[in-house]
């Protein structure tokens, strides 16, 4: 009964006994077995009484509801038990709940389920394997009142198997037919052999063998009963009953085993009903020392074909853990593998290594994807596009002014200079195209040198600009001599010189933090692992990326201080106040990135988000510089070159007497009112200057 509970994956029952020892001893024999072998719960043992009262019935199936999860009911009842039983679990409205599991004493009886079909239904009986001893038929159906005289009983089952009487003292009062004597076991009445004929049989045999092999070992060659064996004791007979071995009536060998038990072979029934609405037990399998079952042959309820349940946890789900209900290893909860935890076993989930996240079924765990900036992406479209612009708009530049290279307005600019600030400006577009690009050995060891290599190329350049012109015009102040390191050479080498710097600090970055590519996984670790993602990038932490753009954003600052300094010179002079405003707004750009990029350090986008901070930050502002500082002159140089003439030179003296007078006007301006002092300095410029036309100083102009 055990294997077919646990054929049927029922591991929560209870059991139902009739009060007495056949019924007490086989729950308890079930319960002991269950015990030892584990995977079986027991949720109640309700036990029938021997008088039970009025009502009894149906408490013991309210009992039994109290837990509904253990529907398998395991019955070691009598008859008349098993009867009302389902006739309580019919009144109470219960049919089709429970799923009984009956021992041999209700078998295939039909009395027990008489009435009570549906209730019944589904029922899985068993019965000890029988066999038909046809010599025993040959030898009861020639029994007649003539010559079976010895059996004291016969003449009883005579009158009541053929419904008639013997004489005037039969057992059938009132009976008005006579028994003639000549009447046929199995022709004139129904007969069907006893199912426990061929176990008497054997118990016979047994005992004779047991007798003879007795007699054999105590009286050997002695006829008939030896002294020996005259008063023997019941311990050795009975050791003498367990050892015997023979093939007994139906074929099958009796034998028994340690315990004086024979070989259980069973019939394994199930009474069910068919589709004409007829009630039968229908044999679905066999036991000898193992189960034979026939699954696809039950049948449960009419409308319900599936198999039924009777577990008091349904199993869990993949991925979730059992929870044990303390002292019912049969109950549990079920409780899910969170975050990037994983079920490990049946009762343990365990955390995923850092690079891996659990699989869709939280089974195990699986690399977590690895991504990088895709060209198609939004985040990456957009700086290219505007890299490009620039880039091509720097290379028009640059064309125009090789082309026109001797032209006034081109040497006006320094040219040696303008060409360092549009190789600066052309490296700040380039390198977006570096931040997107797939990290590698080689595009993280590009990166490093060209991240801030654009910006210290422009500000390098600026700063020796606007250097040079306050010096030019701080000098002219005190005397009329020419300030040192004015001249295109030496502001190439003190160009060069503030670049060396940034390259010293990048190779001294090389020696002692080689380049190399990481995968973060930190970055995009989200609360969902679905959704976790390993970012591919170059080995450039924030610091790093801070103390590599530092250096330019000194110069720059620096750049722009001497733009302040410089803001009240004459317009007429060089590229002061465009230099002025490129460095503005460069400065405003450059704070707008810091918090846009250092706030977002949290962010699941935070790979996207600074890149294309950074990228469109350094593209902004070269295209700053290249707007304010060369779109004016490549306009004049095309749309009008009647202005790019050469001009009347200026010496140094002239510039001298222009720095002194906006000196005074400087002074002047805190005293007197502003219309005042816009008068003197027209004045003063009418003076000095005999055209109101712009003048263009060239650095050829001022070399000494």
């Amino acid at each position: 009964m055990l294997d077919i509970v646990t054929a049927m994956g029922w591991n929560y029952v209870s059991t139902l006994a009739s009060e007495g020892n056949y019924g007490e001893s086989g729950v308890e024999a079930f319960v002991q077995i269950s015990r030892e072998m584990g995977g079986v719960c027991i949720a109640q043992s309700l036990k029938i009484p021997r008088e039970p009262r009025p009502g009894e019935f149906d408490k013991i199936i309210r009992r039994l509801l109290e837990t509904p999860n253990a529907r398998a009911i395991i019955m070691f009842a009598n008859e008349d038990d098993i009867r009302r039983v389902l006739d309580a679990a019919k009144r109470s409205n219960q049919t089709g709940h429970f799923l009984w599991v009956g021992s041999d004493s209700w078998g295939s009886k039909i009395s027990p389920v008489l009435h009570q079909e549906r209730v019944a239904e589904g029922a899985i009986t068993i019965l000890p394997k029988r066999a038909t001893v046809e010599a025993f038929d040959r030898y009861f159906r020639s029994r007649s009142l003539s010559n079976n005289r010895r059996n004291v009983w016969f003449a009883e089952f005579w009158e009541e198997n053929f419904g008639c009487k013997l004489g005037m003292h039969g057992k059938r009062p009132g009976s008005l037919k006579k028994c003639t004597g000549l009447e046929k076991v199995g022709r004139d009445s129904s007969y069907e052999q006893e199912g426990k004929v061929q176990f008497v049989m054997d118990a016979v045999y047994a005992m004779a063998h047991a007798l003879h092999r007795m007699h054999r070992d105590y009286c050997f060659g002695y006829p008939g009963l030896c002294p020996r064996m005259s008063n023997i004791n019941g311990k050795e007979l009975l050791g003498y009953i367990r050892s015997v071995n023979f093939n007994g009536s139906a074929g099958t060998p009796v034998v028994f085993n340690q315990n004086g038990d024979a070989p259980g072979r069973y019939d394994i029934f199930q009474y069910q009903i068919t589709n004409k609405s007829t009630a039968e037990y229908k044999v679905i399998g066999q036991w000898a020392n193992k189960l034979h079952l026939n699954v696809d042959g039950m049948r449960w309820r009419t409308s319900d074909p599936t198999l039924p349940v009777s577990v008091c946890s349904v199993p869990c789900q993949m991925g979730e853990r059992k929870k044990i209900v303390k002292g019912v290893s049969c109950c549990w909860h079920c409780e899910r593998c969170e975050g990037y935890h994983f079920q490990a076993s049946e009762f343990s989930c365990e955390l995923c290594p850092y690079e891996q996240r659990p699989d869709r079924n939280r089974t195990g765990c699986i690399p977590i994807p690895i991504i990088k900036l895709e060209w198609h992406s939004a985040w990456a479209a957009v700086p290219v596009f505007v890299a490009v612009l620039g880039i091509l708009a720097t290379s028009f530049v640059v064309v125009t002014f090789s082309r026109y290279n001797d032209t006034p307005i081109v040497r006006a600019s320094g040219r040696e200079m303008s060409y360092v600030l549009l190789t600066g400006i052309f490296l700040c577009y380039v390198i977006t195209f570096l931040m997107i690009a797939t990290p590698c050995l080689a595009i993280c060891s590009f990166r490093r040198v060209f991240l801030g290599l654009g910006m210290c190329f422009s500000y390098a350049a600026l700063l020796t600009k606007t250097n040079r012109i306050h010096r030019i015009f701080e000098q002219g102040k005190k005397s009329v001599a020419a300030p040192r390191f004015i001249s295109p050479a030496s502001q190439l080498v003190i160009t060069f010189s503030l670049i060396s710097v940034q390259l010293l600090g990048v190779f001294v970055w090389f020696a002692v933090d080689p380049p190399h590519t990481v995968v973060d996984y930190g970055e995009q670790r989200t609360s969902d692992p679905e959704k976790a993602r390993g970012v591919l990038k170059c080995d450039i932490s924030d610091l790093s990326l801070i103390c590599s753009l530092g250096y330019s954003i000194l110069l720059m600052v620096t750049c722009t201080v001497y733009a302040i300094k410089t803001r009240g010179v004459p317009e007429t002079f060089n590229e002061a106040k465009p230099i002025g405003f490129t460095m503005y707004t460069t400065c405003i750009i450059w704070l707008a990135f810091i918090p846009i990029f250092f706030g977002t350090a949290q962010s699941a986008e935070r790979m996207y988000i600074q890149t294309t901070t950074l990228t469109i930050s350094l593209s902004l502002s070269a295209s700053v510089s290249l707007g304010m500082l060369y779109m004016p002159k490549v306009y004049i140089i095309i749309f009008h070159p009647e202005q790019n003439v050469p001009k009347r030179k200026r010496s140094f003296k002239a510039i001298v007497t222009a720095a002194t007078m906006s000196g005074k006007l400087v002074q002047k301006g805190s005293d007197r009112p502003n219309g005042e002092v816009k008068t003197e300095l027209c004045e003063s410029m009418e003076t000095n200057t005999s055209s109101t036309k712009t003048t263009y100083v060239s650095y050829s102009n001022h070399a000494i």
